[in-house]
């Protein structure tokens, strides 16, 4: 029996669950709806929204609304939803828990569905991506496997297609854009470069709308309608329907009535605005796609007219610019035939059938978008520098890859070495970023020229792990590459589970969580204080390790959160709890 595995597209705008049945690949509806917008909010009774429902509700509460959060992913923030902080993996588990709750009901299949495939953009980096995995936990999902969107739109593309193709696969979503240059032949979908910006998209084209109705409200009606949350929140849905009027028509008619009120009268919104000049406005947003387009072809080594096919992905490919631009670029139309909104949804689910052990007569090889590597003493622009930049896995490496690289020490006696992890392109390593560090202590004392091997390897999700070993010795030192809010330790992992899993009302409904609760004489705690307390537990452990001072702010943070366990504070357990979880962090990273 083959094993069930979703595929799902977590979108900035919108989100979409496939599967593969019998060969044929279904995208998965809510009450005829294929297409979840990925919004989240809270209702007057406390209760969770998400989808449509939340949509609708950002026109009258956003700030019981949140919108477009996969651009924050991989970020250390927090977002507030109803005066509650959530971190975005937090809020986009509560996406993926809704999507995992319409496989379960449209494929009827009286038992959870607990593994996925997730699509992240090809320029996603090493936090966010783990920041996705880590959303996918809290929603009680498995990630098998996560793939670059552009790579799932050629698999939905060559499915079931023999002829070898070259492929430029353009996908601009809601709030990311990639481009990829893909080779398709004898079922293998090789991915040969990637390019893209991970804040650019039709988020962007909704504000040059939005800023050109303020505009006119302010030369109308000599008023700031950006200060009233609500008027913004409707002109804001007004810009996005003009957008989608103007992929097919000339001119799109925005009217929105008693919008506010300005010195005691009312503030109507009425304007025309014309496809030119909203092409016009986002011009230099398109100018940059194509940049991005012309940085991938170079990296596959070749040139437009190398490429056999175009495909276009995510929603904001309609705009009608666009199009032109491709083929102007190319000199053909480009494929849209499926669904841009639900090719990346679809290309997952084939994905997930090949991992669940379904026949599918695809291969998948995907790549980096990013090269990494560290720094060391060498020359840069003709002086010796301590920082240059020492590239090891380079970008488009063909994923999974291992890659070694062998460094000497540079005095006589050096007892340590400091190793730092960046990941980018400048021959300078501090203008790249910083994704990491550790240091290999207890070196051989020997004289300068000691050798120390820097081993890199990222897996198929593109998650870093990175080692150092001395040469002589075998003494090495290894982590994985954990950004800010890639930190979630599995107690802090366990309480955002348990948080997001009880606002859907559905506590029980989880057998790992059921069998803890079974388990716990103290079952009916909050799951706040429970994780607090083993915080505490982890805490009291390391104090033979840490220095005084941080022992002391640790004595701190374990009394105020011992007083709010004993006062039942829920509230202010939080940021106790989230200043000792750091501290914590920092000392075993």
């Amino acid at each position: 029996m083959n094993e069930l595995i979703i595929g799902i597209d977590l979108g900035t705008t919108n989100s979409e669950v496939a599967v593969v049945e019998q060969g044929k690949v279904r995208v998965l509806d809510d009450a005829g709806r294929k297409i979840l917008p990925s919004f989240v909010g809270i209702d007057d009774n406390g209760e969770i929204l998400v989808g449509e429902t939340a949509r609708n509700q950002y026109l009258v509460y956003p700030e019981r609304t949140i919108k477009s959060i996969k651009r924050l992913m991989g970020e250390d923030t927090h977002v507030d939803l109803a005066g509650q902080a959530y971190t975005p993996q937090e809020i986009s588990a509560i996406i993926l828990k809704r999507l995992k709750t319409i496989a379960e009901t449209s494929l009827g299949l009286g038992r959870p569905v607990s593994k996925a495939v997730i699509t992240v953009p090809a320029y996603f980096s090493d936090a966010q991506r783990q920041a996705t995995r880590d959303a996918g936990a809290i929603a009680g999902l498995e990630v098998v496997r996560m793939i670059n969107e552009p790579t799932a739109a050629a698999l939905a593309y060559n499915h079931d297609q023999s002829t070898p193709q070259r492929m430029l696969v353009y996908d601009l979503g809601g709030g990311t854009f990639d481009v990829s240059v893909v080779n398709v032949e004898g079922g293998v979908v090789e991915v040969l470069s990637s390019h893209g910006d991970n804040h650019l998209g039709g988020d962007d084209f909704d504000q040059q709308i939005v800023d050109y109705l303020l505009d006119h409200l302010r030369a109308t009606y000599d008023v700031d309608a950006s200060k009233d949350s609500k008027a913004m929140a409707r002109i804001v849905r007004s810009a996005e329907n003009a957008k989608f009027q103007l992929s097919d028509q000339p001119y799109a008619r925005i009217e929105e009535e008693y919008l506010l009120e300005h010195e005691g009268s009312a503030v109507h919104l009425s304007v025309e605005l014309s496809r030119m000049v909203y092409e016009e406005m986002i011009e230099d947003y398109i100018n940059a796609t194509f940049d991005a387009l012309h940085i991938a072809l170079k990296g596959a080594k070749m040139t437009a007219d190398d490429i056999d096919a175009t495909i276009l992905v995510g929603g904001s490919t309609r705009t009608p610019c666009i199009r032109e631009r491709l083929v102007d670029e190319f000199g053909f139309e480009p494929h849209g035939e499926v669904d841009p909104e639900l090719c990346v949804a679809m290309g997952a689910a084939i994905q997930a059938a090949m991992i669940g052990g379904q026949q599918v007569d695809t291969v998948l090889l995907d790549v980096t978008p990013y090269t990494y590597g560290t720094s060391a003493i060498g020359m840069l622009k003709g002086d010796y520098y301590p920082y240059t930049f020492v590239p090891i896995i380079h970008k488009n490496s063909v994923l999974p890859i291992r890659k070694s690289e062998a460094f000497a020490t540079s005095h006589d006696g050096q007892e340590a070495v400091d190793v730092t992890i960046y990941q980018g392109e400048d021959p300078d390593a501090l203008n790249n970023v910083k994704i990491g560090e550790f240091r290999v202590e207890g070196l051989q004392d020997v004289e300068a020229g000691n050798i120390i091997t820097l081993t890199l390897e990222l897996d198929l999700d593109g998650i870093l792990h990175v080692s150092a070993e001395e040469k002589q010795t075998g003494l090495e030192k290894s982590i994985t590459i954990q950004n800010a809010l890639s930190r979630f330790e599995s107690a802090a992992l366990d309480t955002a589970k348990q948080r997001i899993t009880s606002l859907f009302g559905q506590m029980e409904s989880d057998p790992d969580i059921a069998e803890k609760h079974e388990e716990s004489p103290e079952a009916t705690a909050a799951p706040e204080i429970e994780a607090a307390k083993n915080l505490i537990a982890k805490a009291e452990g390391l104090f033979d390790q840490v220095t005084a001072e941080d022992r002391e702010d640790m004595i701190d943070l374990i009394e105020t959160l011992s007083s709010c366990i004993e006062a039942n504070d829920i509230e202010g357990l939080a940021e106790p709890t989230e200043q000792l979880a750091d501290i914590i962090y920092y000392l075993e990273s």
